[in-house]
């Protein structure tokens, strides 16, 4: 039986790559991709998702226009790691398809509470505006939520953004602080994870050399993402960081963590956006997210260099 997701997104070339990935996969039935703006601002995000769904021919995959920008606070984007137009590196042609007239945030509530016993995964590989708005609008939805599988945050490995916050929750804090306490069961992929799910220079050539469109762009996209990377921490490669969520869903044995509690800081100057993790359990609080520590890297670059040759 296939899983039922929602990817939340703000394309992003690592955002790209965990699209592809659900799409590709029999497992996962994709029965929609919400955007917020992020990595790039709205409606670019948008036009990105549906140049996604177009270049592997799944128009049929709605797409629904999120967020424009976070709950409380200005937007903050990230051009200087993704390019103007969040996936340079891929020359992708101006979808012809368009976005559901309907609100995101609508979608993610009326999705939830239409589900069935299995209920309904959330995967927001950006940051959690949408999800804290569907929550916010409609708490009766966290019961039919089997489970949100997020991309956000660090522990020991600190901030990609500021020296303590990752970048998705860092843009709103806010939204983080209301899913992360919101009682849903919360899979969390954090820097410390995703920074050992690298993409090295033989594992791009193997994804350059499957001979597709869908490879060729998929390897334009990482080859220029991963530039930022190799200069920022000195590393062989580019993060694979949102493609961890979809991996996981698809093959969840590759990865291993703890339930930790987690809160977020939404006031201090110096540290907005941490995500501040009990690893040691030393608050006796009670835990609400299993918090990713480690992934089988060779594993997960297998499973997407076969994902990537099936599109």
């Amino acid at each position: 039986m296939t899983r039922p997701i929602i990817i939340d997104t703000d394309p992003g070339q690592d955002d790209a790559v965990a699209v592809l990935l659900a799409l590709a996969s029999p497992e996962l039935d994709v029965v929609g991709i919400t955007t917020v703006a992020g990595n790039v601002p709205q409606p670019l995000v948008t036009t990105n998702a549906l140049k996604l769904c177009e270049l592997v021919g799944r128009t049929d995959v709605r797409v629904f226009v999120g967020a424009d920008r976070p709950l409380e606070r200005d937007l903050f984007t990230a051009e200087y790691v993704h390019g103007p137009t969040g996936i340079d590196g891929a020359d992708l042609p101006s979808p012809v398809t368009t976005a559901s007239a309907k609100d995101a945030a609508d979608f993610i509530v009326e999705t939830c509470l239409a589900a069935g016993e299995d209920g309904i995964t959330l995967c927001p590989v950006g940051p959690l505006t949408n999800i804290a708005s569907a929550i916010a609008r409609e708490p009766t939805i966290v019961p039919k939520i089997r489970e949100i599988a997020l991309m956000g945050g660090g522990y020991f490995e600190g901030g990609n953004t500021t020296p303590v916050a990752e970048f998705n929750i860092y843009v709103d804090p806010d939204a983080a602080a209301i899913v992360f306490n919101s009682g849903a069961p919360i899979t969390m992929f954090p820097l410390d994870v995703t920074h050992k799910a690298l993409v090295l220079p033989a594992d791009l050539d193997r994804i350059r050399g499957i001979g597709t469109p869908v490879s060729d762009a998929v390897a334009g996209m990482l080859d220029f993402y991963e530039r930022h990377d190799i200069e920022k921490y000195g590393i062989a490669g580019a993060p694979l960081h949102d493609p961890c969520v979809i991996a996981y869903l698809i093959e969840p044995g590759l990865f291993s963590g703890k339930d930790c509690r987690v809160e977020i800081e939404t006031d201090s100057e110096l540290t907005i956006g941490q995500t501040v993790v009990d690893w040691w359990g030393v608050t006796g609080a009670a835990p609400n997210v299993k918090v990713m520590s480690d992934v089988d890297r060779q594993g997960f670059i297998d499973l997407v260099v076969d994902h990537i040759a099936r599109l």
